[in-house]
This record gives structure tokens, C-alpha cells and sequence, in this order.
């Protein structure tokens, strides 16, 4: 790489040990990597290219897989107030005809120690945010190009600005720009590997929102204390949908829409006009469909319409999450498909196990940060790599209306005993990385759970503050 603007040259660690890192996107994965950095003093900035960012409204949840790190930060009693904890998962048809009931007691949470929290995903957007100090962000930030090498990284953004860094975080999203351009140098060298060149995979659309406030008296059950989520599986048509109570008596709610092929790649196609506007003829299609306080229409109708957000449910797991001074997290490098609610559990993971990796490094030599974002990748692919599978099963469960999907769907939830599906959640739940820089949360509940990979740093650092000093 050229030294291209020489005028302004990368920040200087003054220890030679801690980086300046350079965030692109500032949605929950750039978010709480910034939360975390705070916590071990390396300096950042975030760059995002809208003017203002507005999470999609609809339903979010968080669990044991991501909980403890939470806890670590001080940020688990703020969850608290703006969730409800889940316990019921009741799957209607669209005549609101019982086909199973997932959950109903205590059990599951008192085996891992964590309940499920339920929200509203602009909530938790706002608890972030409020973490991470307004100067550190700079929007209306388009990054058009990158470079990077022995001297550092660099950013130019479409405004003509450039920036410098020793570490270039991609947390840009499922469209990222920083995968774009990292991608498009690693192909003209022959070294990106031709999965990474295919799109994401689309074969879903969905219409998500959240209410305003209603009144308990017209909307039952807003009153409870927890969330008890409803998925409703249409017969003769192509959508699902599901209603869910959050505090502060608001309803979380979507549509989903299973595509043809033809009609996924029209869709696409389509996928910069969509607005409030362009909502309207999805809208009219659904409006009738039942949900237990009536129909999703009367949600509509109590949701501002410019909240209401419609965006493709896609997938793919890329292979290159990193190279050099770059690294891909979140939907950058891996999207999920919501079925399985583990696409921000995932994203949050990685900044988790960035930062510890980060917090780890020797020097801000190229090749010291190579390794440790290659270590970053080690540690986090096998996980999201199970994940992804989980949630292309769960999306056949819950979205599915093929008839081989209807027969799975049938077997599973009627046929498959509930010792085999909690099996299954346990060892999915096992997995819970914390901060390597701060002191562990005790394991909760009675299963099992794998051990953190401790932080040699952190043990020394301990001991020396705990060494009496010579007066």
C-alpha cells in the first residue's frame, strides 16, 4: 500500500502496545465492541455512514450465551428494565388453533441459571448508545475505500476525509463496505475463496414494528410480567407471523413472507425503494391475520408508520473474516437468520471475543495484529459455524409452508421428546464467553458450562496490583 496521504499519518501508540481502532458501523456489534474497549483504554472511533441510525423495530432476545458478559459491564439490571423474561413460546395456526406450547415452567431457566430476556430491539439499541460517549461516533461517514499495511489502516470516506488506525474493524452489516473492498483486493490476488464471492442467500421477506403504549383494557395480557411470545403458521398462504408483549406496555410483532425464487430476485431488485410508502401493499395483505389481542391490523394501526421496517431474511457464512490489520464481525462476516434468535447473540459474541483478543496483543507491529485477528477467528468460527445451522433448521420449523417443511415441523414439535429438544438448548447454552479483562461472573444454574479461556495478561496484572509495595 501507497502511503496515500502522507499529510496525515496513523495515531501513535504511545506504548507501542495498545492500538487505535477504527469501527465502520455503528450498529450493536460496533456498539458494545466500543463498551469494551472503554473497559481496557484502547482508543476508538466509530464511522457510520447514515445520518442517524434506527435499529429495525420487532422482537429481540438475549440469553445465557451473552448474558454474563453483560452482567461483567454493569449493563444486565438495564436489561432488566426495558425486557420481560420469556417463558412460554406457543405456536397457533392462523386460526389461532393450538399446535404446541415450548417452555411453560421454571425448569429451564433454573438449569441455566439465566432467564431469556424479550424486548423491543430499539430499546437495547438505545441502552448501547447511551454507553458509548456522542463524541466517539462521526456520521455521514460512507467508507469508499481501504488500505492498510506495515504503517497502519486507512479509510476514505465519500466526503473526501480520511482516517487512520492500527486495527479496521468491519461491523457494517450484512452489506459491508469494508467486506466489499477487503474482498475485492483479496480476489485480484487470487486469495478469496470462491464462496465468498456468491450473494447472501434470500428466500424470506419481513414486516416488523412495535407498537406505542396501548391501553391493557383493549390489548389483554400487556399487564403480565413476562413475555409470552406467539407464532402464528398461515394455511393456504405464504406468511407467518407472531405478536409479543415488552414493558412499558408496547407489543413487538412481524410478518414473515416465504418467496419463490423469481420473486426473492424481484424483491431484491426492489430492496432500495422500500420506505413507509412502499410498505402499504404487504401491509394490505396482512392485516387480517389473527393474533391473540385481534388482529395484526389493529397492531399496524398502533404502530408509527415510519417505524415499520420490511427487510429480507438472509444467510450465509463467509470464510475470510480477516486479513492483515481488517476483521469482520456480526453480519459482516456471518448472517443468520432470525428463527433461532441468535443473530445479535453472535454478533455481540464477537465483539466479546475481539476485544479479548485485542487486550491480548503483543505490539502494533502488522504481523502481531494478524495473528491476534486470526486467533479472533479461531476461536469464534467452530460456535457461529453450529449456530448457522441451528437457525436454517429453525427457520424450516418455523417459517417453512413447503410440505416436506410441514412434515418436519409436524414430527418435531408433536413427535420429538422434550428431554431431546432441552438436550439440544443446553449445549447450545454452554457456550458463554465473557471479557478475559474483567473479573468472571460465577457459573449460574446446574449444567454445564464451558470453560473461558483465561487471560494470561489479566492474571499477571492481578498479581502485580496484589504485590505489597516497598515504601
Amino acid at each position: 500500500m501507497e502511503n496515500i496521504y502522507p499529510s496525515q499519518p496513523p495515531p501513535i501508540s504511545p506504548d507501542g502496545k495498545t492500538p487505535h481502532v477504527m469501527i465502520v458501523g455503528a450498529g450493536l456489534a460496533g456498539l458494545f465492541l466500543a463498551i469494551l474497549l472503554d473497559r481496557i483504554n484502547v482508543p476508538y472511533e466509530i464511522y457510520e455512514r447514515s445520518e442517524l441510525v434506527r435499529p429495525l423495530g420487532g422482537i429481540m432476545s438475549l440469553n445465557a450465551n451473552i448474558l454474563p458478559a453483560l452482567e461483567q459491564l454493569g449493563l444486565l439490571d438495564e436489561l432488566k428494565k426495558i425486557s420481560l423474561p420469556s417463558r412460554d413460546f406457543n405456536i397457533y395456526t392462523g386460526k389461532m388453533e393450538k399446535i404446541a406450547v415450548l417452555g411453560g415452567d421454571d425448569t429451564f431457566a433454573e438449569a441455566i441459571g439465566y432467564d431469556i430476556h424479550m424486548f423491543s430491539r430499539p430499546k437495547f439499541y438505545a441502552l448501547l448508545l447511551s454507553h458509548v460517549p456522542a463524541g466517539k461516533i462521526h456520521y455521514k461517514k460512507k467508507v469508499m475505500s481501504i488500505a492498510h499495511n506495515k504503517e497502519g489502516a486507512m479509510i476514505r470516506c465519500s466526503d473526501g476525509t480520511t482516517y487512520h488506525g492500527d486495527i479496521l474493524v468491519g461491523a457494517d452489516g450484512a452489506y459491508s463496505g469494508i467486506r466489499q473492498n477487503l474482498y475485492k483486493s483479496l480476489q485480484g490476488n487470487g486469495q478469496l475463496p470462491d464462496s465468498d464471492t456468491k450473494a447472501l442467500s434470500k428466500c424470506n421477506i419481513c414486516m416488523v414494528g412495535t407498537t406505542d403504549p396501548l391501553d391493557p383494557e383493549k390489548f389483554p395480557g400487556l399487564s403480565d410480567t413476562t413475555a409470552v411470545l406467539y407464532q402464528m403458521i398461515g394455511e393456504g398462504t405464504p406468511y407467518t407471523w407472531s405478536s409479543m408483549s415488552v414493558p412499558n406496555n408496547q407489543i413487538c410483532w412481524n410478518a414473515v413472507k416465504q418467496l419463490e425464487s423469481g420473486e426473492s430476485e424481484d424483491e431484491r431488485f426492489r430492496n432500495s425503494e422500500w420506505g413507509p410508502e412502499s410498505n402499504e401493499a404487504m401491509i394490505k395483505e396482512i392485516r387480517d391475520f389473527r393474533v391473540p389481542t385481534g388482529t395484526l391490523g389493529d397492531l399496524i394501526d398502533a404502530t408509527p408508520k415510519d417505524s415499520i421496517s420490511r427487510v429480507f431474511l438472509e444467510d450465509k457464512l463467509f470464510e475470510t473474516w480477516n486479513h492483515g490489520r481488517v476483521v469482520l464481525i456480526g453480519d459482516a462476516c456471518h448472517k443468520l437468520l432470525p428463527s433461532s434468535g441468535q443473530g445479535a447473540v453472535n454478533a455481540l459474541q464477537d465483539s466479546v471475543i475481539l476485544a479479548n483478543c485485542i487486550y491480548e496483543l503483543r505490539s502494533t507491529a502488522e504481523d502481531d495484529i494478524a495473528e491476534a485477528l486470526r486467533e479472533f477467528k479461531e476461536q469464534r468460527y467452530p460456535h457461529v459455524k453450529g449456530q448457522y445451522v441451528a437457525s436454517q433448521m429453525s427457520a424450516k420449523l418455523l417459517y417453512g409452508q413447503t410440505f416436506f417443511e410441514r412434515l418436519v415441523r409436524k414430527v418435531v414439535l408433536n413427535y420429538l421428546p422434550k428431554s431431546i429438544q432441552q438436550k439440544s438448548m443446553f449445549k447450545d447454552l454452554a457456550y458463554r464467553p465473557q471479557a478475559s479483562f474483567l473479573p468472571q461472573v460465577p457459573k449460574r444454574g446446574i449444567n454445564d458450562v464451558l470453560p473461558q479461556k483465561p487471560s494470561k495478561r489479566y492474571q499477571e496484572e492481578q498479581k502485580l496490583a496484589e504485590t505489597p509495595k516497598l515504601i
